[in-house]
């Protein structure tokens, strides 16, 4: 918002652009961090809480070197990146300085993902959204005091909604720390636990042989919206802000998908372990209601108030405002469909059915969307981009529901050879401290 409204359209197509990079370095490590949420979900479910603490440790490690590594690759090579998305010149030097900085808040933002994932498994999602919510708030506080250079803050520019992003994540990550570790959380790692923080050769081989699948899911969805925006870029600044816009506010719209697929994902993890196969579906059922409602709602609100809610991103006076309502009005609705298929995608992964979702996206991103956006231009010209979306979503449906009604997962599991506990579970961990002795100062020390 503050920045299409400070700093223009230029700076928007920057940020849109330098954004989905980001959006697609937190893919690459997604996948860790999923894996590591159904293992803990599982265990917590078995009521096996030291491997639930063997496999944070080894996650944590390898999830925060990849995170490091892919930073450091990403400042070295911005210009490479900005150049083969094919980044309007106008907005390249603003998307260069606006990712570096992003580039450098990488680890935190993956650190604090993979302590919510952690939380999520452990069966606690009310944590998690507080300090997402803390990073969220002090971003948009501090993005118009940087930027401008308000007060005795320095004037930055677009590096100023960059840095703000590092700055909320960072103080949110030790912020959740510090709360962790001052309840003695049961999964924290202390004491003798931080030995753990070695990872343990087969346990990496299970989070990296399940993430690496999940992970290449969000990869697949970030190239074809790299792609998308590549073609967008090609009509010029004014277009690319307004599906900037849009790709923006589409974010905001999936984010009830997301955190209630996170949450199937987890729940029907923790019944797996507890072998309470009954409650799988119901789950499932659950979680595609609230997604109809939620994300249905959104997109209500997007096409009643579609002209002020793009106000908040371009002068009133803008002609990307009417590209960007056009575009709404064409893709926006396709997201409720696509809420659907990764809520039946979060069930199925909860036993270790990785590699189906990933041929389904596959198929339905980068064959039937990318592709109908890439041919079909000749004839509809950029209309084909808009209605790319619709037609990718409607395949992904079909597919998903086809693979959860038909498909073999409920035969796979993350870890074979677990014994079910036979019950739900009935604690805050998902596991009775007089069975497992829970007692946050004993297991840490």
């Amino acid at each position: 918002v503050w920045v299409g409204r400070f700093l223009g359209e230029s700076a928007l197509t920057a940020t849109s652009n330098a954004n989905l990079v980001l959006f697609l370095i937190l893919g690459t490590v997604f996948g860790i961090g999923m894996a590591a949420t159904i293992l803990i979900a599982q265990s917590v479910g078995a009521r096996d809480l030291p491997e639930a603490r063997r496999i944070v440790g080894t996650s944590a490690t390898f999830f925060f070197a990849v995170s490091v590594v892919l930073a450091v690759c990403g400042w070295i090579w911005v210009d490479a990146i900005l150049t083969t998305l094919g980044t309007p010149a106008d907005a390249l030097p603003l998307a260069r300085s606006y990712l570096r900085i992003i580039f450098v808040a990488v680890p935190m933002m993956n650190l604090l993902s993979f302590v919510m994932t952690v939380l999520r498994g452990a069966g606690d999602s009310r944590t998690p959204f507080i300090f997402m919510a803390l990073a969220v708030v002090l971003d948009i506080i501090l993005n118009p005091l940087l930027i401008r250079g308000i007060g005795p803050f320095p004037e930055l520019g677009i590096s100023g909604s960059a840095t703000s992003t590092l700055i909320g994540q960072t103080v949110s990550v030790i912020a959740i720390l510090v709360v962790l570790y001052a309840r003695k959380h049961p999964l924290r790692l202390a004491g003798a636990n931080l030995a753990l923080l070695r990872p343990d050769p087969k346990l990496l081989r299970i989070v990296v042989f399940k993430g690496v699948p999940m992970g290449l899911q969000m990869i697949v969805i970030s190239a074809a919206a790299l792609t998308v925006m590549g073609i967008v870029n090609s009509y010029g600044s004014q277009v690319a802000a307004a599906y900037g816009i849009a790709a923006q506010l589409w974010t905001y719209i999936q984010m009830p998908a997301l955190a209630i697929g996170a949450a199937v994902s987890s729940m029907a993890a923790q019944n797996v372990g507890a072998g309470r196969w009954d409650r799988i579906g119901r789950i499932a059922i659950s979680g595609v209601a609230f997604n109809l409602a939620l994300t249905g709602a959104l997109v209500a609100l997007l096409f009643v108030f579609d002209r002020p809610i793009l106000g908040l991103f371009l002068s009133s006076d803008s002609a990307a405002i009417d590209i960007a309502t056009h575009i709404n009005k064409v893709a926006s609705w396709s997201f409720i469909l696509f809420g659907v298929t990764i809520v039946l995608f979060a069930t199925v992964r909860a036993t270790g059915a990785v590699m189906p979702p990933l041929i389904i996206l596959v198929i339905s991103v980068l064959l039937v969307r990318t592709s109908f956006a890439y041919f079909f231009r000749s004839v509809i010209g950029e209309e084909a981009l808009w209605w790319s979306f619709p037609v990718g979503s409607i395949a992904s449906l079909a597919l998903a529901a086809a693979y959860y009604r038909f498909g073999r997962w409920r035969t796979l599991h993350m870890i074979e050879g677990r014994p079910a506990a036979g019950e739900p579970p009935d604690t805050g961990l998902g596991v009775p401290r007089q069975r497992a002795h829970l007692s946050p100062e004993t297991p840490n020390g």
